[in-house]
């Protein structure tokens, strides 16, 4: 007051009066912009869906407590002053694609499904609900979903990697008791051929039996009968043709006797050579070692008869070892179309087909193993190298949910149901999961609606109780 008398000390007597018509309809103006404002014109509040972040802004975005997108708040008396439109959104929560018709996302291609509007915030909550334990019951305005009934196109994405085919594995073994004289392979995993020279071996058998052929042939050579036993006898013992014809031609013993290989492929150390020498050759299934060894077999060693020494794997002819979780061993079966994309080679993925299943869990990993065969003579895979696979299985007839919207309690399956003034966790009984989606087998009806992420309503220091 007294400034606005200091402010007309000024003015003549005369002016006087319009000055104070113009100042007080100046300050009338103001005001009543103010109230439009604050009043009339209420600014639009968006918030976090996440309750517990008490996140306001007055536009949108993103949360910065959880990364979730803000919702926009309706004022209470004006939520239902207008009618309700449908509003369409994809299954995929990180597309963050809605429309108000039908169709299918543009991101994904998935077919956009209808979103029920969620409760106006602090519509319907009372006293008795806010009370209710977290671990039982969540009050939020996150979006909702329903069960949608139709046909699945199976597809299963797993993992698994590149193994030697085990039908292709070649031994060879010493068919005499003898000792090694000259071993032609130094190292783990070198590459032979078929013919190739492998070591010399001396046997005392082997010098005995050529000694009684040059006898046959010395002193009773019309004796067929007996010559043909001889011969037949060292060629069963691994002697070969080539070295007896010259045994017979020259008249002489060989010391030594060649062994040739009849695979070709990597030389790997037969199982039960490495663990007589306290050196266990690796699973036939699992990759081989990543540090290339010598071999444990020396010159010099004594082998029994019918010792196993070297294994020979051909890793031209190999198989893709896939491990399915449990809960999407339903939807794989045998003949299933596969795509298989190499880590090592993304661009040459290739089609094949699930040739077999063990009818076992691998372990205690709880994943079922499926093997897929395949010619690796042009892909030239490396043997261990890890893959991703996508199975493809017949379509399947039943009720599905997004996976994001099923939460797993180990041996249980939650979903948050919403009813009047909140979400409860409800019990459901699950089937295959295929493609982003879960079959519900029993727990929810076709008309009830469920948190589109279950996740988000979890209490992460309490554990959810559902009511069986």
């Amino acid at each position: 007051m007294k400034n606005l008398t200091k402010m007309l000390s000024g003015v003549p007597t005369i002016l006087l009066p319009i000055y104070l018509l113009t100042f007080f309809w100046s300050c009338q103006t103001i005001s009543d912009k103010v109230s439009g404002w604050t009043g009339n014109k209420p600014k639009a509040i968006y918030t976090c869906p996440m309750p517990e972040d008490s996140v306001f802004s007055d536009k949108p975005g993103r949360c910065p407590k959880c990364g979730m997108e803000l919702v926009k708040m309706e004022p209470e008396g004006t939520a239902h002053n207008h009618a309700e439109k449908a509003v369409y959104t994809c299954p995929m929560p990180e597309d963050s694609v809605f429309s108000n018709q039908p169709g299918t996302c543009p991101n994904c291609g998935m077919e956009l499904e209808k979103v029920e509007p969620a409760a106006t915030a602090g519509e319907n909550i009372t006293l008795e609900t806010l009370l209710k334990p977290t671990n039982v019951y969540v009050v939020s305005s996150i979006p909702v979903t329903s069960i949608k009934t139709g046909e699945e196109g199976l597809e299963t994405e797993v993992f698994g990697r590149v193994a030697y085919d085990t039908r292709e594995v070649g031994s060879i073994a010493s068919r005499v008791a003898g000792r090694i004289e000259k071993l032609y392979v130094k190292y783990r995993y070198q590459k032979i051929s078929k013919g190739q020279h492998i070591l010399d071996i001396y046997s005392p058998e082997l010098l005995t039996a050529q000694q009684n052929l040059l006898f046959l042939l010395k002193n009773d050579p019309e004796n067929t009968v007996m010559l043909e036993a001889s011969k037949q006898k060292l060629l069963l013992l691994g002697m070969p043709e080539k070295q007896l014809l010259q045994v017979m031609q020259t008249g002489k013993s060989m010391l030594t006797i060649p062994v040739y290989s009849a695979y070709s492929g990597h030389i790997h150390e037969a199982a039960g050579q490495g663990a007589a020498m306290n050196e266990p050759e690796e699973s036939m299934n699992n990759s081989p070692a990543q540090t290339t060894r010598g071999l444990t077999l020396k010159e010099g060693m004594y082998l029994q008869k019918g010792q196993s020494v070297f294994s020979v794997y051909n890793p031209e002819r190999a198989w893709v070892i896939l491990n399915v979780p449990g809960n999407r061993a339903a939807s794989v079966e045998r003949g299933n179309r596969v795509r298989i994309v190499p880590e090592t080679a993304p661009d040459k993925d290739f089609r094949a087909t699930v040739s077999f299943i063990e009818p076992y869990y691998a372990g205690e990993s709880k994943t079922l193993t499926a093997r897929v065969y395949f010619n690796n003579g042009a892909l030239k895979l490396p043997i261990g190298s890890q893959v991703r696979a996508t199975v493809f299985g017949p379509a399947a007839y039943g009720k599905w949910l997004p996976t994001d919207a099923v939460l797993s309690l180990g041996l249980e399956k939650v979903v948050f149901l919403r009813t009047s003034d909140g979400f409860r966790a409800q019990k459901i009984i699950t089937g295959m999961e295929s493609n982003n989606r879960i079959q519900v087998m029993g727990g929810l009806n076709a008309t009830d609606s469920v948190a589109v992420n279950a996740q988000y309503l979890m209490d992460s220091e309490s554990f959810i109780k559902v009511k069986n």
